[in-house]
């Protein structure tokens, strides 16, 4: 059964969500599919009618998807209704259009189960492609657009605290995206290369946050080091289960947060007597192609393919997710597999408690093992010349006075 394909973006971009989109292209260039429609602006764009043949534009043209930061055709948080599930089958057949691809998160998942439920009858085979740097989507290992996420955290929180520790007479406060999952802010753990890099602590949504606990952390260490950096999560919260920084602003599953970082170097100054800033680096996570993975850009790929494959074999109702594999020199190894969409529909997965240290102030090294081969090539290495001219005053004193004087 030839037909047409419909690919439709949803929620917040990603770095590689459009190499997803080309994966989905390059699979329908090889199975001889005539059309791969866009929904132009996301799933509002079924409704419109707004599709944009992707196959009309050059192979060169196409191939700058894999570099390009957002979404080349548009997303939306647009709220379906029941009407509009109603309204597609109808839309889908005078497009030819048989297959139906989503790209998103658990929003975008519940509205793949959605059509499919709609569109059942008519033919149409509906599959979903996970997107999310939140890494957030159930059963899968991972999402495409985290490894990216991840390796802009990591890389940005290394350079805060190189810059930390040349002039070390403040505490920074960085903040990371992540309402209810902080998979984002322990990827910052990631910049450490030797013991004593930053970040120095980390706290993440899946605890309670213990304003006391955090001013006794940072005062200590500012006392140890002069200089400290702090990655918090936007979406911390207190013992009541509140933020600790009230929204500002709320539309369905979107929730912008008040600055968290900028709250806790207030505090600091105030109750610390503490030279503090905050960074809120916000979305330059998320459409940062400099720190792109190229891990996560190769799986982007493969999970747009997949999804097209799966439908193309008439297997619908399904998210593409990513299964580790156990491999016995302990390399990095994953497989597809056809999730059934009803498992991942609204589900949020967050970060599990054997990944978070017992103070809840830094991650584990079981979580660093598992995130490590994500973000790709090792991080680059800086020059610490401080440490340097110890080591050379060091070993000019065991050179003048023997190795029995130390």
């Amino acid at each position: 059964m030839m037909g047409n394909v419909l690919v439709v973006h949803g929620g917040g971009p990603t770095a590689v969500i459009n190499a997803s989109l080309y994966g989905v292209i390059e699979e329908a260039k090889a199975c001889g599919v005539e059309k791969v429609y866009a929904a132009m602006g996301g799933s509002e764009g079924i409704l419109k009618e707004d599709f944009l043949d992707l196959l009309q534009f050059s192979k060169e043209r196409l191939k700058l998807l894999l570099t390009t930061p957002a979404t080349a055709i548009g997303s939306s948080r647009y709220a379906l209704e029941q009407e509009d599930y109603d309204a597609m089958p109808r839309i889908f057949a005078k497009y030819d259009i048989k297959y139906v691809l989503l790209n998103g998160g658990n929003g975008t998942m519940d509205t793949c189960g959605k059509i499919y439920a709609a569109c059942k009858a008519s033919g149409v085979t509906v599959v979903g492609i996970p997107k999310t740097i939140d890494n957030d989507i159930a059963i899968t290992d991972h999402t495409p657009g985290f490894g990216s996420a991840a390796r802009y955290i990591a890389a940005t929180t290394a350079e805060v605290g190189v810059d930390v520790k040349s002039l070390p007479i403040h505490v920074c406060v960085i903040e990371a995206m992540g309402r209810n999952a902080g998979w984002i802010t322990a990827a910052s753990a990631l910049a450490r290369r030797n013991p004593g890099d930053a970040p120095h602590l980390i706290y993440l949504p899946e605890r309670v946050f213990s304003e006391d606990e955090f001013l006794e952390d940072v005062k200590r260490l500012y006392e140890e080091k002069g200089g400290v950096v702090v990655v918090a999560s936007e979406g911390l919260k207190g013992a009541d289960g509140e933020p600790i920084v009230p929204p500002i602003f709320k539309q369905g599953r979107a929730t912008y947060y008040g600055d968290v970082s900028a709250h806790l170097a207030n505090l600091i100054i105030r109750r610390l007597g503490i030279k503090a800033r905050s960074e809120k680096p916000g979305i330059c996570g998320r459409a940062s192609i400099a720190w792109q993975s190229p891990v996560d850009q190769d799986e982007a790929v493969l999970a747009g393919r997949e999804a097209l494959r799966a439908a193309m074999d008439g297997v619908g109702g399904v998210m593409i997710g990513f299964i580790r594999d156990e491999t016995e020199d302990g390399s990095y190894r994953i497989h597809t597999e056809r999730i059934p969409i009803e498992k991942v529909m609204m589900y949020e997965r967050t970060v599990p408690e054997n990944y978070i240290n017992q103070r809840g102030n830094d991650v584990t090294q079981e979580f660093v093992d598992w995130c490590r081969p994500l973000i790709g090539p090792e991080l680059r290495e800086f020059i610490d010349f401080h440490d340097e001219r110890k080591k050379l005053e060091t070993n000019k004193f065991i050179t003048s006075k023997g190795e029995d004087a130390i």
